[in-house]
């Protein structure tokens, strides 16, 4: 009996080993010892170990292929890049078409050094040349060898006022108080990390090795840290020339502070760019952004969210309603949502094509907008009994009054793309910087990317315009307004 169940404890030790890929070659002739059951038994658990795994996997492939079981809001970011599809081919090639004049970088507008070049001898056969007049000129823009910062020592003198029984010395306008940085060097790279997205380290190995400066990034951070609180009343302005404006994006995306799940909002139009983190994704954070009613025309996505602000208008993203249909074609074949689908297709559609004709104008085109509408709403009362196409027609009727703003008011986009590529760079930062580590560092995040932003798209140099603002604030102790747009910008 004892030999029975020390058989049993061998058998089910070498099975369990099998199980998990370890078995070595002396077990596996200890489990032939054991005789023709053991084998079975063993040969057995290892094929249903084996079906469980292959189950398993075709489950994860039919996931991460877009089968029945992935989620239309997985992001994209999260699906193996061998599963997705293939982009869509070019139609025809890109550049200009045979026969137009081609393009190519202007002429710089200085010449700082002229050199001239002439062989003496034919580098083919080494004969004498015969002098012409013909010639070229070639022009090279390159950088220095040896780029290096300027070190300039101050000689700052201190005399005695006897009215006011003090001592007193002049203002340094080209760093500020204590510091050993000047304003060219903490705008440069405060707009290299907020502004393009590059960490804190490479900014030290640019500095380092290129620009022959020695720099830590602790040093770095308190230097931004310091302009974000000067640079404050830029970024309020920025926020109340956003909400007094005629239109405005807005979206929002996850964010990290502390390691903590935060959200960060965008909030921008052609002019402006305010970015502003908070702990809630919901009506709060829009409540502590907008403190009044909106008189401009809103533009978002779906989000439930945006329904708690008081704006003249709202108009909610086509493409996103365009994109939902895509996902959900991939998974409901249903003759009802086909057809539901088709009409909701062409109803955004014709909008839009309304849209972009060369003569539109509201007052023109009065009953086509009409018409729209009235189909809009047939289209969202109609009694379904498809899932999918009940919860769309829910939406649509939800909606009802924001999907075709853009049609009476021409200055709006149908689209949130603006939104998208507003909130981009700060995708960007999160992902090589990713995010905050204070809710100090989180403050002069949301300050320097709205106002390196706002710049932007105001044509401006954010190096030049902040390095001269820090001169007046210190000259006079008052930072001049935000730059207004440039007339290329308009």
């Amino acid at each position: 009996m004892d030999a029975k169940v020390g058989k049993e404890a061998k058998a089910k030790a070498i099975i369990a080993a099998a199980l998990q890929g370890r078995v070595t070659e002396q077990q596996a002739r200890q489990l032939h010892q054991l005789g023709p059951e053991a084998v079975a038994l063993a040969v057995l658990a290892t094929a249903k170990r084996i079906a469980e795994q292959n189950d398993a996997i075709a489950k994860l492939e039919s996931k991460l292929q877009g089968g029945d079981q992935l989620d239309p809001a997985t992001p994209s970011g999260q699906q193996p890049i061998y599963t997705k599809p293939s982009a869509r081919k070019r139609k025809g090639k890109p550049g200009a078409k045979p026969g137009h004049k081609g393009h190519c970088r202007a002429e710089p507008s200085r010449i700082d050094r002229r050199e001239s070049h002439r062989l003496q001898r034919c580098p083919d056969c080494g004969g004498s040349l015969q002098r012409c007049n013909r010639k070229r000129t070639r022009t090279i823009e390159d950088l220095l060898k040896d780029l290096q910062t300027e070190v300039v020592e101050h000689t700052v003198f201190r005399d005695f006022c006897p009215a006011c029984k003090k001592h007193i010395e002049p203002v340094v306008p080209d760093a500020l108080p204590n510091a050993k940085i000047g304003h060219r060097l903490v705008s440069f790279t405060s707009w290299l990390h907020y502004g393009l997205g590059v960490t804190t380290d490479q900014i030290v190995d640019i500095l380092t090795y290129h620009v022959q400066t020695q720099l830590t990034g602790g040093g770095l951070v308190a230097m931004w840290q310091r302009l974000a609180r000067i640079l404050e009343s830029w970024y309020e302005q920025i926020g109340r020339e956003a909400r007094q404006s005629t239109h405005l994006h807005a979206d929002e995306t996850g964010w990290r502070v502390m390691g903590q799940t935060v959200w960060l909002w965008c909030f921008a139009n052609g002019q402006v760019c305010y970015y502003m983190i908070d702990r809630s994704r919901g009506s709060p954070a829009l409540q502590t952004f907008f403190t009044e009613a909106f008189s401009g025309v809103l533009i978002h996505d779906f989000w439930r969210a945006y329904d708690s602000v008081f704006a003249e208008a709202h108009q909610c993203c086509l493409v996103h309603l365009l994109r939902e249909l895509e996902k959900v074609d991939q998974k409901n074949t249903s003759i009802e949502w086909r057809a539901f689908a088709k009409r909701l297709r062409r109803l955004i559609r014709d909008g839009i094509r309304l849209r972009k004709r060369p003569d539109f104008a509201p007052e023109r085109y009065e009953k086509r907008i009409g018409r729209i509408e009235v189909r809009l709403g047939a289209l969202a009362d109609e009694a379904y009994s498809d899932a999918d196409a009940v919860r769309l027609a829910k939406r649509l009727a939800r909606y009802r009054e924001s999907l075709f703003t853009f049609l009476d008011r021409p200055e709006v986009p149908f689209e949130n793309n603006f939104a998208e590529r507003m909130i981009r760079p700060a995708v960007i930062l999160r992902k090589n910087s990713q995010s905050n580590r204070s809710e100090k560092g989180a403050a002069t995040q949301a300050v320097l990317m709205s106002v390196y932003r706002t710049l932007k798209l105001r044509g401006h140099n954010p190096m030049e315009v902040i390095a001269d603002a820090l001169r007046t604030y210190l000259n006079t102790g008052i930072l001049p307004p935000l730059p207004a747009p440039t007339v290329a910008n308009g």
